[in-house]
């Protein structure tokens, strides 16, 4: 569902990404690991059609999403870091927006608002501004904008930010569970417990460069002492700042 073909992303004399290869199948749930300015967010940029790589490609769903961008795009789910939101609209004034976008026919739209609003415990608040909402309702808000259209992929940015640990579980599980239907979900996060948990595979990136990519356990057998995904991932990027 997901290809990223020799993808690469220079900034003048900076490159962000390096020449990323990544081939992620239906229905897989997929943590994309990294310290900051590793190039996380910039591959996610690219891979949503918000950014032009330098060279190479992204391909969802077997659509190349600079080539074929709106066919890309009605399969692709996306919630940002810091999801952008009409504060002036209520949060199911903001679904039907968001619905109207997609084209979404009246009545699957309106059925869908009021399950994913339930889903996302936004049923009390679905008709306040989204202006009096927390950072954390914010965020639930972009997941259940995100669920509207019915995509295959879903791209999420560091999407523990604002989120109680309640909160937190309820996304895990939703995620999960959804994967279990054939999601496929691509997931960018600093929370390695997190990623130990849910990941059918994990990838590690540093200094723009996939260091390694595999299953919890197999990425786990490569420290030097057993451990956790965490011991893996500092070793792994400590010994690439020798």
């Amino acid at each position: 569902m997901i290809q990223l073909e020799s993808l690469n992303k220079r900034y003048a004399e900076k490159v962000a990404v390096h020449s990323l290869d990544l081939h992620i199948p239906a229905g897989e749930f997929f943590c994309f690991l990294g310290p900051n300015g590793a190039g996380k967010t910039t591959t996610i940029k690219m891979m949503t059609g918000l950014v032009r790589p330098s060279a190479g490609r992204a391909v969802i769903g077997g659509f190349d999403i600079q080539e074929q961008p709106v066919e890309a795009k009605r399969l692709l789910g996306y919630v940002p870091d810091h999801p952008h939101l009409y504060d002036r609209l209520t949060g199911r004034e903001m679904m039907r927006f968001v619905a109207g976008l997609y084209r979404l026919p009246k009545a699957q739209a309106a059925a869908d608002c009021d399950a994913l609003l339930e889903v996302f415990e936004l049923s009390q608040v679905g008709d306040q501004l989204v202006e009096s909402y927390s950072h954390g309702m914010r965020q639930k808000l972009s997941f259940a904008t995100c669920f509207l259209h019915r995509p295959r992929v879903v791209v999420v940015d560091e999407p523990w930010v604002g989120l109680d640990p309640k909160n937190i579980r309820a996304v895990k599980s939703y995620l999960k569970e959804q994967t279990a239907l054939g999601l496929t979900v691509f997931m960018s996060t600093h929370s390695l417990s997190i990623a130990e948990e849910v990941a059918d595979r994990v990838g590690i990136i540093h200094r723009g460069r996939l260091l390694h990519v595999g299953t919890v356990p197999e990425v786990k057998e490569l420290a030097d002492h057993p451990g956790s995904l965490e011991d893996v991932f500092l070793q792994m990027t400590r010994e690439e700042d020798v």
